[in-house]
């Protein structure tokens, strides 16, 4: 029941910075699985895309329905995010757990930077 409840958590979170940030569910769930829900990293960056991924479905349905989306403009994004997906994906298991988790944060970084400055 516990776990549950910190999965419920952590998913709410996610939802609140997809919603409002059009993105970022992942940078709260995947140090939440590791650290508050015990799940190990490799496992909680494929499981945070599969939590993110409904998520946004969810928040793209929103501003679709809002008339808030630039449909065409993003039809390239989804496309070439589509395959940078799937190659990700496939190459999560070589990637060593060290170096994953510096590229995360490298990642974050970047986006805290670029948020306070640009």
């Amino acid at each position: 029941m516990k776990k549950t409840v910190k999965f419920a958590a952590s998913g709410a979170l996610a939802g609140i910075a997809n919603g409002l940030f059009g993105a970022g569910g992942g940078m709260f769930l995947v140090p939440l699985f590791c650290r508050w829900c015990g799940i190990e990293e490799r496992k909680a960056f494929a499981t945070s895309v599969a939590v993110v991924a409904p998520l946004s479905a969810v928040s793209a349905l929103v501003y679709l329905w809002r008339q808030d989306v630039e449909f065409v403009s993003a039809l390239p994004f989804l496309l070439g995010g589509m395959v940078g997906g799937a190659f990700a994906s496939r190459c999560l298991k070589s990637i060593p757990t060290n170096l994953l988790r510096r590229i995360f944060a490298l990642f974050l970084l970047y986006g805290g930077v670029r948020s306070l400055f640009f």
